[in-house]
Parts: structure tokens; sequence; C-alpha cells
């Protein structure tokens, strides 16, 4: 088991002792009391994006460290099913991998749910293969879009997907080999970034292809909301193909093999520098939206997002996740937008 998911392992023992303590209490909600201190209860509810799970995992961890009474339960269905929860006001806090999108803000306007969007970190949409795949070093963006866009259903090897490649830009020249995807599904915040950020919806509509059909990726893949589900297909077969977020890949070290991405100015691989200066092209930023409603009926949520966006969650816990901290002056806009949504 990966590094960020004994955290995650971890939390959910410290969440159930914190359930059963404010379970103790009179107030369900809060109890008052000082700021990350013993006095402070209530519960929080996080759910959204895989990806980031890990991160709100390890920031509610070390957050009961001093605040014991409050639970906090962290889920990850996938960043869309996370904002379908949210604008329903079943949750206090969405982790999304990606930013909301026009129809989920709708529908949380529709709801009356007032939110505050907080960027918590920087990642990179990582596309792996099995370390025996020794013919895939390097794939640019017309390969991508030949070995997972929507015309490449039915491709069945590497190989296969040659012809298209040469069609969309790709250099081609895979490996005679069967192509098994194992990849996040539609319900993923990292799908939707890997179509973004990989070109596949305008690279779609180049060929040809219906706006609602370039949006998507290939049909015939195997899709899985859980990470490490996708670790394991890549460790388990030597012609495989996928992608997770970057401190998925780098969870699993030499079991898999991260491939290069060429956006057009040469083949660059994920790491901490080439994501936190964007030379990698499938970069992304992390995110965190808070129910603003919530606010006035918590002190426990307001507690535990000021000690989120403090050095401890912005640094401490997405380094020790293997995420890429934000840069100094993002740090200050996150700072500063949570202190003008929170009134502190």
């Amino acid at each position: 088991m990966h590094r960020f998911r004994r955290s995650a392992a971890t939390i959910a023992v410290i969440v159930v002792g914190a359930v059963a303590l404010a379970a103790c209490s009179s107030d369900d909600s809060t109890n008052g009391g000082a700021s990350g201190s013993a006095a402070l209860s209530g519960s929080i509810v996080i759910s959204g994006s895989s990806t980031v799970e890990p991160i709100s995992s390890f920031v509610a961890e070390l957050f009961n460290e001093t605040s014991p009474n409050v639970a906090i339960s962290v889920d990850g269905p996938g960043t869309g099913d996370g904002f379908v929860l949210f604008c329903k006001g079943e949750t206090d806090i969405s982790d999304a991998s990606r930013p909301i999108e026009p129809e989920e803000a709708k529908a949380c306007k529709n709801a009356g749910i007032e939110y505050t969007e907080l960027e918590v970190s920087l990642d990179g949409v990582t596309v792996m293969t099995n370390p025996a795949n020794t013919g895939v070093e390097c794939l640019n963006l017309g390969d991508l879009y030949a070995l997972f866009g929507p015309e490449s259903s039915g491709i069945d090897t590497w190989s296969g997907a040659d012809s298209l490649a040469k069609q969309v830009g790709g250099s081609g020249g895979f490996p005679d080999a069967p192509l098994e995807i194992t990849a996040p599904g539609e319900e993923s915040g990292t799908y939707d970034a890997f179509i973004d950020l990989a070109g596949i919806g305008e690279t779609a509509i180049a060929q040809g292809l219906p706006e609602a059909q370039a949006v998507a990726l290939r049909n015939d893949y195997l899709g899985s909301p859980d990470d490490n589900v996708i670790i394991t297909a890549m460790e388990g077969s030597d012609s495989s193909l996928g992608f997770v977020g970057f401190a998925y890949a780098q969870g699993a070290a030499d079991q898999v093999k991260e491939i290069q991405i060429d956006g057009g100015s040469g083949c660059v691989s994920p790491t901490a520098a080439t994501i936190a200066d964007g030379s990698y092209p499938l970069s992304r930023s992390l995110f965190i939206y808070v129910n603003q409603a919530k606010l006035s009926t918590s002190d426990a949520l307001k507690s535990f997002v000021d000690f989120y966006v403090s050095d401890d969650g912005l640094q401490t816990a997405v380094s020790e996740t293997g995420y890429v901290p934000l840069p100094a002056d993002r740090v200050a806009t996150t700072r500063s937008a949570w202190a003008a949504a929170s009134g502190s």
C-alpha cells in the first residue's frame, strides 16, 4: 500500500474515534471553543476527487491531533460525483481535481449553494505503462489521441493505433503488443483534465467528430474510480497503459513506468519541478470548494479550513502526500480568498 494511502487509512481510524467522541457531545454541529483546540467539536463531511482525497485526509489527520472531538469523513468517489453531493448541500467541502464546470455551478446556484474555490496544490496527470514495455518512452499529443481518443475504440494493439496517430500528428511506431488500458472513468476529474490538457476535444473536432462525441475518451477501456486499481493494472500487464495523478504514480515507484509527454517542445518527464514550472504538458491545479452557508453554523468547519490553508495544510500535508506545493504567490492568493470568504 502506497504512502498516501497509508495516510488515508490512518485517518479512517482517527475519524472513527472522533465520531465516538463527538457522539458524547450534546451539540453535533459545534460546541464552541477555541480554533484548533480540544474544546472544538462537530462534524465535517468531505467528498469528491480521489486525487485530492489523500491531501484532505492528511490535513484531517493533522487537525485531529489538536482537535480530536471533530469527526471528519473524507471520501473519494470522483470530482463529478462529489459536486453532485456538494450542490445538494450534503457535504461541507468538495475535493476537485479540476475547476467546477458551468452545469455544476448552475446546479449549485439553483440549490442556493454558495461556495469558495481554493487552489491547494499542483499535480500532473501521469501517463504510465509497465516497466517491461521498453518500446514506449515518450508520447506526443497526437499519440495520446490515437491511443485514448474517441476514434480509437476497437483498437486492441499498440501498433493498431499507428495509422490514426500519423493522421493527427503523432509519432506512432508503437510496439506490436496488446493494448490494455485501465484509467479513470467519466466520474473522475482526472478524466476531464486529461481530455482538456491532451487536447483530445480539439483534435476530435478537427477530425470531424461532433462536439458531444469529441469531449470523451474511447468507450472500450476499463474505467475505475480507484487509482490503486489503475496502478495494479499497470503492474499486472507488460503492455498496459493508463493515467493517474502524479502522487499515485510516484507512490508506485518502480512498479510502473512513467511515460514522457511531448506537448510540442520536446519530451518532458512528470516531476515536481516540471509540474511546478508548467513545462510538463499535463500539469494542473487541485482545489477544494467550501460551502459558504455552513461556515455560519460550524466553528469546526471554519477552523478546519483555516488549518488547511496554513503552512501545515498547503505545505506540509501536500508535500508529505507526494503532491507539488503551490508557489508562494499562489499560496498568498488562496489565503486571501479564504480570508475574504471567512471574514478572517
